[in-house]
Parts: C-alpha cells; sequence; structure tokens
C-alpha cells in the first residue's frame, strides 16, 4: 500500500501485446474457449462506442474482453454478431463455474443481455468488493492499483472515449482494453491471497 499521491506512483506495465489475443478466426475461437474455461476465474470487462447526442442509445458492446492470469481474449463485437464467437462468450459468461471479476459491471451486464441474449452468471464487480470498510464511493480500476499494488493505471481519457466499433482497433486500444480485463483478475487474485484485516 503506497502513501505517495497517484501521480508520483511508479507506471503499471500492463499485459505484453504478445500476451492479448483478438479472436478472429475458429481456431483461435477454440483455443480461446479452452483457456477460458479451465479457469476458477477470468477478468471481465466490455467497451462501447461512445454516445455524444441526448437520448442517443448506445450500439454496445462493440468489445468483449476476457482475461486469464497469461492472457488477454478480445472479442469484437460488430452489427451483426458472428454466431461462433456469442456462443463462446455465452459458454464462458453464462457458466456458474467461472467467476468474472471487472470493475464496474453494470452496464455491461446490461448491454451483454440486450444486443447478445447473454445472462452473465457469477459475477464479482470489484469496485464495491474492494471498498474498505466504511468507504462509500465506488472503487475504479486505477485508485485499485495504486492502493495494492503502489503503481500508476493510466487511463486515457483520449482512448477511452475512441470508437470501439471500428473493425481495426489501433495499438493503445488493444492495449487500453486487454489490461482493463488482466488488471482486474490480478487485482482479485491478490485480493484473495491478502485478505483485509
Amino acid at each position: 500500500m503506497s502513501s505517495l499521491p497517484e501521480e508520483e506512483l511508479p507506471p503499471y506495465d500492463g499485459i505484453g501485446l504478445q500476451d492479448v489475443v483478438l479472436v478472429k478466426s475458429e481456431a483461435e475461437a477454440a483455443a480461446a474457449l479452452a483457456a477460458l474455461s479451465g479457469m476458477d476465474a477470468v477478468g471481465f470487462d466490455t467497451e462501447s462506442k461512445p454516445t455524444f447526442a441526448k437520448g442517443e442509445e448506445s450500439t454496445g458492446p462493440h468489445l468483449v474482453q476476457l482475461a486469464t492470469d497469461s492472457t488477454a481474449y478480445l472479442f469484437q463485437i460488430g452489427a451483426r454478431p458472428d454466431g461462433a464467437s456469442v456462443d463462446l462468450l455465452r459458454a464462458v459468461l453464462e457458466s456458474p463455474s467461472i467467476l468474472k471479476v471487472g470493475f464496474g459491471l453494470g452496464d455491461d451486464l446490461r448491454r451483454l443481455r440486450s444486443k447478445l441474449g447473454i445472462d452473465t452468471q457469477n459475477v464479482v464487480d470489484l469496485s464495491t468488493t474492494l471498498r474498505r470498510r466504511g468507504e462509500r464511493n465506488t472503487l475504479g480500476a486505477r485508485t485499485a492499483v495504486a492502493r495494492f499494488f503502489g503503481q500508476r493505471l493510466q487511463k486515457s481519457k483520449r482512448i477511452t472515449t475512441t470508437n470501439w466499433a471500428l473493425p481495426r482497433l489501433s495499438e493503445q486500444q488493444i492495449r487500453y482494453a486487454a489490461d482493463d480485463a488482466h488488471v482486474a483478475l490480478k487485482l482479485y487474485r491478490h485480493w484473495r491471497a491478502n485478505p483485509p484485516a
């Protein structure tokens, strides 16, 4: 636990690009399913193209991220989602035996149900789970990384608000999305290994 102001903390390195799989082929989907199905817990998040106009409905999620301890899998969800990816996501997200951990998952769960008909089971929202006794505000990934790892998670507003519906994501988008899911699992593992007093 660090007492330094967040901006003075060393940066959180995050997952390497070589450990991120943008799932495109049936072979990649089969390998992802095998890896994810063997996990007790996976990191989980989604990204949606931002809406700017008042009353505009989101058409997200446009990206679903699932992470094991070593690899992050990214699934792009277009206007007509591919059946194989949806089946894989359903198998993992609806599994009662795989815990899904992430931050601020309320919208993610609603959008998955609305767009893909996936009713995610066995979910832990770390935003509330990792709060200290007496804390009222939800905890974000940045604050959690600073508190538990003594590092600074870089969350650029410029990347957060990019178009996640693009057919080709930038390297920055891929890193950002992969980190969101992967760091959630790392924080969950750390929290379980070091329970609060």
